[in-house]
């Protein structure tokens, strides 16, 4: 346990998720006029925890090992597709279960079909995966150095 803890890369990564996530927090208590804790562990809004996390780590291992590294190279892989796929596929779900939750309201469908709602905000626009990934290199920036 003592040498997770000293894995420098990993506890700046989790720094910086839980900062975006705090981030959230904050963002969301200006334009609601309402501290909601619950950001704390939502997906979705601004600035994109994932890309800041994977942007971070995708940095630091270029710190770690030099940007020409095998380690530097499968991070920033990692961050790519993870930046992509927050604001393309699950994007697309939250737009998706957005529609079926007004079509279900609509047409006020009982019986068989379960009463839950489905999570809308599951995925990022563009501007917040670029937010989180300029935190994330800028927190590990400031970390690593």
């Amino acid at each position: 346990m003592s040498s997770i803890l000293q894995n420098k890369i990993l506890i700046i990564t989790v720094i910086t998720w839980c900062t975006a996530q705090v981030i959230k927090i904050i963002l969301n208590y200006f334009h609601q006029q309402k501290l909601d804790w619950h950001w704390f562990f939502q997906t979705g809004g601004m600035p994109s925890s994932h890309s800041a996390g994977a942007a971070a780590l995708a940095t630091a291992c270029g710190f770690k090992a030099g940007f020409e590294s095998i380690d530097f190279a499968i991070a920033g892989v990692f961050a790519m597709v993870t930046m992509f796929d927050a604001q393309g596929i699950r994007r697309s779900a939250g737009r998706q279960a957005k529609l079926l939750n007004s079509m279900r309201t609509y047409m006020k469908l009982e019986g068989d079909i379960p009463n839950d709602t489905l999570k809308e905000l599951v995925g990022h626009t563009p501007l917040q995966v670029l937010a989180g990934g300029i935190l994330g290199i800028l927190m590990a920036c400031l970390f690593y150095t």
